[in-house]
């Protein structure tokens, strides 16, 4: 009985031996092997979402001074929008450069 036993669990653990490892597909897409990859890709995508409010903010801005038909607050409110929608662009633009600094700082010295 213990021969039985012990040739049915030789037989039954074999296959383990000869398994292969299976390449598993990254969701992340490519480049994205570590987490300060991960974060970076996400800040990245969060700056040019604002970015994209920014230009529509200026772009609002433009057409309210433009349809303000000289009613000095419309001009105001325009120019006022016009204004904070560029220093948001820049505070973003610098944001971006400090963030792409810092990362790529980050990632090659973990590779190193």
């Amino acid at each position: 009985m213990k021969k039985i036993i012990l040739v049915f669990s030789i037989l039954l653990l074999a296959p383990i031996h000869f398994a292969s490892a299976v390449q598993l597909y990254n969701p992340l897409g490519n480049g994205v092997n570590n987490f300060p990859a991960l974060v970076n890709n996400v800040i990245k995508g969060v700056l040019g979402l604002t970015g994209a409010v920014a230009l529509v903010m200026i772009v609002i801005g433009g057409v309210t001074w433009m349809t303000s038909a000289g009613n000095a607050d419309r001009v105001r409110r325009g120019k006022d929008t016009l204004l904070w929608a560029i220093l948001g662009l820049i505070i973003i633009f610098i944001s971006y450069a400090v963030i792409d600094f810092v990362f790529k700082a980050l990632l090659n010295g973990q590779a190193a």
